[in-house]
């Protein structure tokens, strides 16, 4: 309340000020506070100066982006009831929260274990308290518990007195549109609530920390006929919401709520899945061929972790023949028209065919699988800057992990000014050109991806609807996705068949540009499942890998690195030399035994896959101008040369010490 001024006296100003105002109040309030007669306001003892004064110290507590008219109506509702809303809690006499538990055992010990720890911040001193706390002995708990539920018992009376003298204020507590139904809790939400009312009883002074703590795991770990429960309770409350819904909106038409607003699921995929299984409703048959195999294969595959199953699904589907993948499609068309939903009652029917893949539009085929040949995004400006400053600013700060360096080089490129920002960016602009180039190379590559029902269905027809919307391209979709909507299944059944055909069109030409000879002409190497990886094929290359390993010269760029190693090599004492070539010849041994082992556990058609890239890489490397020609003609100089300097150490080290003799 405003010191000196009675709450009848503010309200006079309001209704001088309301009389000074022009009828018709349009302007912004700053406008007409400036151009307001305050003289026309002054009232009783009150100056001009006095009424302008007290206003501007009124619309202090007011919103003030409308009219001035508006902001005085406010004012007058502030001045009757200045604790309305949130600030219901500055109101004397509201009652205060009591303390938890562990805040009083905090408020008592802090000023002890500042005194023997001065140094220590207030973060570390809340650390420190926090687990005293935790190991605190529930003898010694109990007292801080005790006194924290009489202190609550007292709570909950002063509230209920608090409500009972301003009932007013009370009501303002309460949300605008409180009288929406409450929309349905999930199941996990339901057990939640129910375990935390029990966890409560037996811990008392537990933070919400603790609780999720304590149940955060549970609810994974409950049993399928336990979560069946909490499942069909909160489809009961989910039902009883939709009704009470249909009635509100009924009731509120000018919210302009449709059913599609409010119809929504509280269970998961898994959770419907659980309980489709347990009303004895046929599982979905998968969309394709291809989701067919990968669940065949994936049965198989439980100790394999969940990153790399769909990895191996797609090498495998990639290495059968074309007469295999029809089989497939043909087995799982044939379990779709096998799996029909008759049996279900009408409302299962609408919720069937009302499901939507999440990611998909409406109307949609069969989706493909994500384009693994799709080229990648181009670096921007900001990640060229971040790796050029990455390997300096680790070694300034080895103490920061890698998310901490990366945060850091953010804020260094924000900082950083405009004009030494522009290299980057021109090197971004570079990358950029380059992959746009590469993409539509890709794309020119790359067999026409497949169409949907609706897209070959509105291809057939579009003509017609150019027409009769004059040529109108945006009206003549909508209109085109309304007719397809209300089509019959009857009627999609020939525009459904032709998409499949188009989809196996798709992975015909896919799988013959993927065939090893593609492969090799495209300059990409080709992934074989279990291959053993290839040894060092001598000393030298085993003593690099050893080097390159060990991290001892990750400070200097690649190519000092590389030259590094050779000096070392060339230092080396010859025993040692020999050493190393013995390794690598037994990890040549042991590679072949590997390969051989591998070889006969591959099927008759992957042993000839493989057999078939090899054969096609060296016929390839081979050729006078083929790929890595001049990487073969490189390293056999690089090999040459490092003999030839290795022999020049050693006459001249002979030299050395027939000459001392």
């Amino acid at each position: 309340m405003l010191i000196g001024v009675e709450e009848d006296d503010l309200l006079k100003l309001l209704e001088a000020m309301k009389v000074a105002l022009p009828q018709k109040d349009l302007t912004k309030y700053k406008t007409s506070e400036s151009h307001l007669d305050w003289q026309k306001v002054a009232f009783n003892s009150y100056t001009a100066e006095m009424c302008k004064q007290k206003w501007q110290e009124v619309s202090k507590e007011i919103r003030k982006f409308r009219t001035l008219t508006e902001l005085i109506v406010d004012a007058q509702d502030y001045i009757k009831n200045p604790y309305k809303g949130k600030k219901i809690k500055k109101h004397p006499d509201f009652p205060k929260k009591p303390l938890t538990p562990y805040f009083r055992f905090f408020m008592e010990k802090r000023a002890k274990y500042a005194k023997l720890h001065p140094e220590m911040s207030n973060l570390d001193l809340t650390k420190i308290l926090s687990k005293k706390y935790r190991e605190l002995p529930d003898k010694k708990k109990k007292k801080y518990v005790d006194d924290f539920l009489r202190d609550k018992e007292s709570f909950v009376h002063s509230m209920m007195k608090f409500r009972e003298e301003h009932p007013d204020l009370v009501e303002s507590m309460t949300k605008k549109g409180s009288n929406v139904p409450e929309k349905p809790k999930t199941p996990q939400q339901l057990w939640y609530n129910h375990e935390k009312k029990a966890f409560l009883k037996t811990r008392p002074d537990a933070t919400t920390k603790d609780i999720k703590d304590s149940l955060g795991k549970q609810w994974t770990q409950l049993s399928d006929k336990k979560r069946l429960k909490w499942i069909t309770k909160s489809l009961e409350q989910q039902k009883q919401y939709e009704e009470t819904m249909r009635e509100y909106i009924q009731q509120h038409p000018e919210l302009n709520m449709t059913q599609g607003d409010i119809v929504k699921s509280t269970l998961t995929k898994a959770e419907r899945h659980l309980k489709d299984k347990s009303d004895g409703r046929p599982d979905k048959p998968p969309p394709n061929g291809y989701s067919m195999f990968c669940a065949e294969l994936m049965s198989s595959m439980k100790d394999v972790p969940s990153t790399e199953r769909m990895v191996m699904c797609s090498q495998r589907w990639k290495l059968l023949k074309q007469n295999e993948k029809d089989g497939y499609q043909k087995r799982c068309e044939q379990v779709s028209s096998e799996s029909s939903s008759h049996s279900l009652s009408e409302e299962e029917q609408q919720r069937v065919l009302g499901e939507e893949k999440p990611g998909f539009k409406k109307g949609s085929g069969a989706s493909s699988p994500t384009n693994p040949e799709k080229p990648k995004r181009p670096i921007s400006a900001m990640f060229i800057f971040s790796e050029e400053k990455r390997p300096k600013l680790q070694q300034e700060r080895p103490d920061l992990s890698d998310s901490d360096v990366t945060r850091l080089l953010a804020r260094m490129w924000n900082e950083l000014p405009e004009k030494k920002k522009e290299k980057f960016k021109r090197l971004e602009t570079v990358l950029k050109a380059e992959s746009e180039k590469k993409e539509k190379e890709d794309r020119s590559r790359l067999p026409d991806p497949p169409k949907t029902a609706q897209d070959i269905w509105q291809q057939s027809v579009i003509g017609d609807y150019l027409a009769r919307f004059k040529n109108d391209r945006p009206k003549a979709q909508k209109a085109m996705e309304a007719t397809w909507s209300t089509m019959e299944k009857k009627e999609k059944i020939m525009w459904i068949k032709k998409a499949a055909e188009d989809q196996k069109r798709y992975e015909r030409d896919l799988c013959e540009m993927r065939s090893p000879a593609a492969v090799i002409a495209s300059g990409k190497k080709m992934k074989f499942e279990g291959e053993p990886k290839k040894p060092p094929s001598n000393g030298y290359q085993k003593f690099s890998q050893e080097m390159l390993s060990n991290g001892e010269l990750n400070h200097l760029p690649m190519k000092e690195r590389m030259a590094e190693i050779g000096s070392r090599w060339q230092r080396l004492p010859l025993k040692e030399k020999d050493r190393y070539k013995k390794i690598a010849e037994e990890k040549q041994r042991q590679y072949k035994v590997q390969l051989e082992q591998w070889l006969a556990s591959l099927s008759s058609q992957e042993r000839n896959t493989y057999k078939e890239y090899n054969s096609q890489k060296r016929r390839n490397t081979a050729k006078p101008g083929g790929p890595k020609a001049k990487s073969k003609k490189s390293v056999s100089a690089l090999i040459s040369l490092s003999a030839v300097t290795e022999l020049i150490h050693q006459l001249f080290a002979n030299y050395l010490s027939t000459g001392r003799r």
